[in-house]
Order: C-alpha cells, then sequence, then structure tokens
C-alpha cells in the first residue's frame, strides 16, 4: 500500500471540508479525500442560502431564538451562541474575500426569508444556487494552494485508532482499485450526511453515510440519530428522483394547496407555510395521507419575472418537465433531505476520540436540535470548519500503528449483492422509518437489518459486502434511537406517541460495545 503523512486529513469536499482544509493549510500540510469528483455534496446543492443576522433590523440574538424555537428544545445553547455569533463574523470574513452574494440594486445585500426566520437574513447567490457558488469559490481557492493535496475517487475504509486516539485512515482508490494508508495528527470527517439509505431523497447518490459507520466502527459517540430531516417540497413527479425546491420559494410568497386548491397550513400554524420545516412536512403528509392527493406549490399569484430571475434554476428544471414556475401547480411531496443528529463533538468539532474531528452535517455540535432551522447548515460549516483547526493545530503526531492492515478490494461478483440490498434497505427505512413512524414498523425494520448486519459482519475486505455492512449499520442507528425515543419531536414523528413529552428533553447517545445513554442538553450560557 501506498503511505502517506499530512499534518491534517480532511474526509469529504463539501463546504465544511473545503473550510477546514482552507484553514488548516495554515498550519501545516493537507490532504483532501473525495469519493467522488470535488464538486459533489450536498453543499453544492444548497439552493437556499447562508443564515446570518447581517441585516439592519436584525441581531445574533433573534437569530439565537429562531433556532433554538426550530430545534425544539433539544439545541446545546453553547453551540448555538457560537453559530450565530461566530457565524455572522465568517460571513464577513467570507464577504472580504472576495465571495459575492446577490445585492440590491442600492449595492446592500439582498436578504432573503425562510420557515422559521423571524427576518429576512438569507444571503443567496446567483438567486437559487448558493451552495454551487459557495463551494465553487473555495474550491477554487483549494486548487490553487500548495499546501492542500487532492484525491478524487477515493474513500476512506477505516480509521485507525488506539488507546482512544486516531492516527489516520486506510482508502480505497474507485479507479485503480489500490489502497492507501494516511498517517496524520488529524483526522477531519466532513462527509455530509446520510439520506440516501432513503428511497426518496432530494441528496446527491454519495450521501449514503459511510462516515457515520465509520466513526461508529472506531467507537465514537453517536448522538440524536433518530432525527432525520424530509424537506417538505421536493418534486414528486412519477418515476423521477425527488428535486429540491428550496424553502426560499416559500419565502418569497409561494402557497401550498391541497387537491381542492385550499391553503391548508393557515389553519395549522400562524406562520402557514412558512413554519418551521418539521411542521410542514408533517403537514403535507397527513394532507396526502387524508385526500390520498399530492399537495402543490402555487406562485401564480406572483410576479413572473421577479420568480424566473430569483430561482432560474429551479425554473429551468421544472420546464424540463412541462412545468411552468410561473403559472402551473407544482406537485411536491418530502422527501429525506438532511441528518439532524451525527458524530457527537464538543464545540471545537472534537469526537470523544483524541485527534478524530467531525463537522457539517456529520455531526452532531449540539447546533440543530430535533430539527436544523432553514439555511442553518451552510452557516454551521463556516463556523465549525474554521472552529475544528483551531483546536486541531495544536495535536502532535501520534504514534504509528504496528497492527496489520488488510486491503479492501472490489470485487464485481457482490455487485448485484450491493445493489439488492441497498434497495430493501432503502424501502425498509422509507416505508417503517420515515416521516412517521411506530413500535411494531420499527422492531420489523430492525429484524431484517439484524438479519443483514449478522450475513454480512464477515468479510470485510470485499468493498461491496463491507458497504452493505456499513448501509445496515446506519439504518440500525436510527432505528435504535427512534425506538428509545418515545414521544414526537422535530424530524422524529412517531403515530404512537403523537405529542411532546418534557421527560425526552436530552440527547440519545450511542457508542460502540456500550449500553444506550443519554446527555443533558447545555441550556446554561457563560
Amino acid at each position: 500500500m501506498k503511505q502517506f503523512e499530512f499534518d491534517f486529513v480532511v474526509v469529504g469536499s463539501g463546504l465544511a471540508g473545503l473550510l477546514a482544509a482552507w484553514h488548516a493549510s495554515v498550519h501545516g500540510s493537507v490532504a483532501l479525500v473525495s469519493k467522488s469528483e470535488l464538486d459533489i455534496s450536498n453543499s453544492y446543492n444548497a439552493q437556499g442560502g447562508v443564515a446570518a443576522a447581517i441585516g439592519q433590523d436584525d441581531q445574533p440574538l433573534y437569530h439565537f431564538n429562531d433556532t433554538l424555537t426550530a430545534g425544539r428544545g433539544l439545541c446545546d445553547h453553547d453551540a448555538v451562541e457560537i453559530l450565530v455569533n461566530e457565524g455572522l463574523t465568517q460571513v464577513q470574513e467570507l464577504i472580504a474575500m472576495g465571495m459575492e452574494f446577490d445585492k440590491e440594486p442600492n449595492g446592500d445585500l439582498l436578504l432573503g426569508l425562510e420557515g422559521g426566520h423571524s427576518h429576512r437574513r438569507i444571503l443567496h447567490a446567483d438567486g437559487d444556487a448558493t451552495g454551487k457558488v459557495m463551494t465553487g469559490f473555495m474550491l477554487h481557492k483549494i486548487l490553487q494552494h500548495p499546501r492542500i493535496t487532492t484525491f478524487e475517487y477515493t474513500t476512506a475504509v477505516k480509521i485507525f485508532t488506539r488507546d482512544g486516539v486516531c492516527s489516520g485512515i486506510q482508502t480505497l482508490d474507485y479507479n485503480t482499485g489500490e489502497n492507501s494508508l494516511f498517517r496524520t495528527k488529524a483526522t477531519i470527517l466532513a462527509t455530509g450526511g446520510l439520506s440516501r439509505i432513503y428511497a426518496r431523497s432530494t441528496n446527491p447518490y454519495t450521501a449514503t453515510g459511510d462516515g457515520f459507520a465509520l466513526a461508529w466502527e472506531a467507537g465514537a459517540r453517536m448522538a440524536d440519530m433518530e432525527f432525520i430531516q424530509f424537506h417538505p417540497t421536493a418534486l414528486s413527479v412519477d418515476g423521477e428522483d425527488a428535486y429540491l425546491i428550496s424553502e426560499a420559494v416559500r419565502g418569497e410568497g409561494a402557497h401550498l394547496l391541497d387537491k381542492n386548491g385550499d391553503r391548508f397550513m393557515l389553519k395549522l400554524h400562524p406562520m402557514a407555510e412558512l413554519a418551521p420545516r418539521d411542521v410542514v412536512a408533517s403537514a403535507i403528509f397527513n394532507c396526502m395521507q387524508e385526500t390520498g392527493s399530492t399537495v402543490f406549490l402555487s406562485l401564480r399569484h406572483l410576479d413572473s419575472s421577479f420568480l424566473k430571475e430569483r430561482f432560474h434554476s429551479i425554473d429551468a428544471k421544472l420546464n424540463s418537465y412541462g412545468i411552468d414556475l410561473t403559472c402551473d401547480l407544482i406537485p411536491i411531496s418530502p422527501a429525506a433531505h438532511y441528518t439532524v443528529g451525527g458524530i457527537r463533538t464538543d464545540v471545537w468539532g472534537q469526537t470523544n476520540i483524541t485527534g478524530l474531528f467531525a463537522c457539517g452535517e456529520v455531526a452532531s455540535t449540539g447546533v440543530m436540535g430535533a430539527n436544523r432551522l432553514a439555511s442553518n447548515s451552510l452557516l454551521e460549516c463556516l463556523v465549525y470548519g474554521k472552529r475544528i483547526v483551531e483546536k486541531a493545530k495544536m495535536l502532535e503526531f501520534p504514534p504509528i500503528s504496528t497492527s496489520p492492515v488488510e486491503a479492501v478490494k472490489f470485487h464485481l461478483e457482490s455487485n448485484e449483492s450491493y445493489v439488492a440490498i441497498k434497495n430493501e434497505l432503502s424501502e425498509i427505512m422509507s416505508n417503517q422509518v420515515g416521516i412517521v413512524r411506530s413500535q411494531s414498523e420499527m422492531v420489523a425494520a430492525l429484524e431484517r437489518i439484524d438479519a443483514i448486519l449478522e450475513q454480512y459482519a464477515e468479510n470485510q475486505t470485499d468493498y461491496n459486502y463491507k458497504k452493505i455492512y456499513e448501509l445496515a449499520t446506519v439504518c440500525r442507528l436510527i432505528c435504535i434511537s427512534a425506538l428509545e425515543r418515545k414521544e414526537s419531536r422535530g424530524g422524529h414523528v412517531r403515530s404512537d406517541f403523537r405529542e411532546e413529552s418534557p421527560a425526552w428533553i436530552h440527547h440519545i447517545i450511542q457508542e460502540r460495545g456500550k449500553e444506550l445513554t443519554t446527555e443533558a442538553v447545555r441550556n446554561n450560557l457563560k
């Protein structure tokens, strides 16, 4: 195997990974490892924007309160305080670096409104292509940096730990089949989410939860895995993948209509279509169950020229299906979108394993609570992508591990098994651990997941079998937490426990080889 040594190894090329690599490069050499092209990520696909209390009538305290409200009592207050205050600074620094957000004719920043926000504070770029512009901006800088070496089509297959210390990773090159070892003092996981384990998802095909499974296997603690955010408004066309229709569309005044043309959200929440995502997604799901019909977005009452400029990417996509954004009803239904829980970290992105860090969607910093506030995800990348480096830069290289390492190989004959099991798991998760869950459904799901884990526990040197095991592991983590939380809160809704309960205001923690535990919400600010 090839062997590399870098001061920092960053796994994942979404915005969190790019920012972590950029900040780390000030302090040493950096390897940026991506399982696909560098520009395929949830960050790249983000349409809405980045939230920051930058408007004259806004302030971080308002943003703080909106985040706590959306988080349904499970946000760690210190993490949110860091997010809204340092986030404002990081956005301003990004603008100073040359990042251009959309502006008003007078030169002021053009600020949008999204669900759960009390003020217009969503910065966006090129209309509805904010993620693409932001990741492109950082990627351009990364590729020009002499201290950053990129490894595309390279997936992490193992995290090396010894006595609670991480020393690096093992990788597999998709193109050559070659395994490599990366020794480092700081391994930073920025691998994104896991929503592609569901049959209907807004995520790119790469979002299968690799980072969660690798961290779990290495002994990292996982928090709040039951909370999966389903985006309320994904295009629903038979035979086609879900296509995200940004929350910003409702922020600009779009209405949600049932099959009779009635705005059903008006009677369900004072913010109507701009209620937090968990509320809207559940309302749409219930409406579809009651009426047997899809739900529709209507923009017919809004200015058509503004819509085509503000949402040009969405407009082009809808046109490809013969749908006119300005006058047609747009069929939508919820789709798995964002992983709220994840690898538990402190406010510096450090896991319980020295030298192993996590940031972005794969991490559970305590910011999101039970439900992510719209457009806080890119902000979290900005803030915690930098904070990680402040702690990681102080580490020393750990001792070299002398344990034997087995290569992971591709075997074409196992491809068919992987595809079949992957599809089966996605149906199980969608039908039994989806938007609304129950004890009986999840127990049945867990029985099949455990059977898959038992069947594929051996032969982890076959890449396809290893992937099956990792997918099932991630599904199991979600099931275990969802079965434990006997209430409905945020992105976790149970038909057999429909109300929130004060008895469940705590994080659910899982750690390999240990009993499930809980952790109190940190709600005392310094």
